[in-house]
């Protein structure tokens, strides 16, 4: 059984929005939640676990995920936790993951999108923050929690926002192009449409839980 490292969680968000390198170049064990369990195999990766309810399956589905997975952790559709909550429990206490990617958390209901982005608020994960990430085509979403940091700019993202989830104190944007110092934030904002200056950006803050996304234009938007 891995151990360790870095997991990738796969729940079920549309397709479209899954990055271009989905099943070729993502490094790391698999766990499926719910119908994406279904949709790694069905793109030939092996899930080390899968997660869920599973009511999104039909039966023949349901089977199929059970012959080709030997760790299930099957809930009842009533519960007071959502599939990727438990899926994220799982990679971080059963299988001591270093970090968790998560993939297929965005597009389609908002509802579900806002449960796997206030997941972190959450007293049992919060002290996992900083090693949650949600990544779909456009975005690499990162949460930290107080602290001086620096970012490195992936290629492929022209774009920088800094969201407060929770207030926080003395937040700076250091070497952004559009700076902060030492700003009290009482309530959640989005500072969007930011950018890295060089290959790297700092930023700082005394208390509270940030949220940091880096993003892209699709090629429609840039198009338009």
């Amino acid at each position: 059984m891995p151990r360790g490292g870095t997991f990738n969680l796969l729940v079920g968000g549309p397709k479209a929005n899954w990055p271009a390198d989905f099943a070729e170049n993502i490094v790391g064990p698999w766990i499926g939640v719910d119908r994406g369990t279904l949709r790694l195999i069905d793109n030939n990766v092996q899930p080390v676990a899968a997660v869920g309810d599973f009511d999104s399956l039909a039966a023949p589905e349901l089977q199929r995920v059970r012959r080709n997975v030997k760790d299930i952790r099957q809930s009842q559709p009533e519960k007071d936790f959502t599939d990727t909550q438990m899926a994220v429990s799982v990679a971080f206490n059963d299988y001591a993951a270093e970090r968790v990617d998560i993939y297929g958390a965005t597009g389609g209901r908002i509802d579900h999108f806002l449960a796997n982005l206030f997941l972190v608020l959450e007293p049992q994960f919060k002290a996992y923050a900083s090693q949650i990430r949600l990544i779909d085509k456009q975005n690499t979403i990162s949460f930290y929690l107080p602290g001086h940091y620096t970012l490195e700019k992936e290629p492929d993202k022209n774009y920088l926002a800094f969201i407060p989830l929770t207030p926080i104190d003395h937040l700076s944007l250091i070497n952004e192009k559009y700076q902060l110092h030492n700003e009290p934030i009482p309530y959640p904002i989005s500072f969007a449409s930011n950018e890295f200056v060089g290959k790297t950006g700092e930023f700082q803050f005394d208390t509270g839980l940030l949220c940091v996304i880096q993003s892209c234009d699709t090629y429609e938007a840039r198009h338009e």
